[in-house]
């Protein structure tokens, strides 16, 4: 009797051996399937070798196991916050994804590493760490459970994949600022009372965490326009004020969004006085004599 065919059946698909005569073995090389064998049943592809002689009588055997592991990283994205940010609270939100390819062995999310200023490690299972899944991976938040310093900060996020790829690591930076900007209003004072329209709003302004700052100048509610700032912090703004009361706001702003506002209140009235009904009594008066002056006078 003599072999007459020798086959192996993998992921559904039947392959011809062919007999190497420098072995002794029934060989042939093929193509592993393209899907990772993690999510197949039992975590492999079963093989199945079929041998059959010139008399029609057939052998299989089913113990081999094929693994079949995929070679794509997981890919990590930082969504919140971002890249060079200025963030006025100091318990951010830290968003971010983690997903895997199509088909692939998934995430192992107790792979999951996320630092800040390079410190403690914190995983999936952390305090304030929520992980939602999602097809092909999970959207991830973490809140810091302590207070982050005013300052600058850097966070790094760091998974792997069922299969044992590595993501590339990810990472960003953004700078903590609690703190408003200082803000100085040396004219007009409050409550000044004037009967010129032409005024100039001067100031100061700084803040340490987060400069440069934004200054703006409302008068009556309405924005006067840009307003430029020196690189002391120094700042002046051209208004012109409305007959009656008017109220000033400045408001400087910085990156982080925190902001300083000091109110002036200016009232202008730019008609003079009305004189009339004037009299003296006695007219004409002797030499020496007492006299009364008298008049009416209006304001608006």
């Amino acid at each position: 009797m003599a072999v007459q065919q020798v086959r192996a059946k993998i992921n559904g698909t039947w392959h011809i051996l062919t007999y190497n005569g420098s072995t002794g073995k029934y060989e042939k090389t093929i193509t592993a399937p393209s899907i990772t064998s993690y999510n197949q049943p039992g975590g492999y592809y079963p093989v199945e070798v079929e041998a059959t002689d010139d008399h029609g009588n057939k052998t299989t055997d089913t113990s081999a196991r094929l693994t079949v592991k995929e070679v794509t990283k997981p890919v990590i994205t930082i969504t919140s916050p971002s890249a060079g940010s200025y963030l006025a609270s100091n318990k951010p939100p830290i968003t971010f994804t983690l997903r895997d390819e199509a088909n692939g062995s998934g995430i192992k999310l107790d792979t999951l590493a996320l630092k800040i200023d390079g410190c403690t490690t914190i995983g999936s299972g952390a305090t304030g760490m929520v992980c939602t899944p999602v097809t092909n991976g999970y959207d991830c938040t973490y809140t810091p459970q302590s207070a982050l310093s005013d300052g600058p900060h850097s966070v790094t996020v760091n998974v792997s994949d069922n299969d044992g790829n590595t993501a590339t690591q990810k990472s960003v930076s953004f700078t903590v600022d609690t703190i408003p900007p200082e803000l100085n209003v040396t004219a007009p004072v409050d409550g000044l009372k004037t009967n010129i329209a032409a005024a100039n709003v001067i100031g100061h302004t700084n803040d340490s965490g987060s400069s440069p700052v934004t200054v703006t100048v409302k008068l009556n509610g309405v924005d006067q326009g840009a307003v430029s700032v020196d690189s002391s912090g120094n700042f002046s703004k051209a208004i012109t004020l409305a007959n009656g009361n008017n109220t000033i706001v400045v408001r400087s702003t910085d990156a982080a969004g925190k902001y300083t506002e000091i109110t002036r209140t200016v009232s202008l009235n730019t008609v003079a006085p009305v004189i009339s009904n004037i009299a003296i009594t006695p007219n004409p008066a002797d030499v020496g004599a007492s006299i009364t002056i008298s008049c009416t006078v209006t304001d608006s």
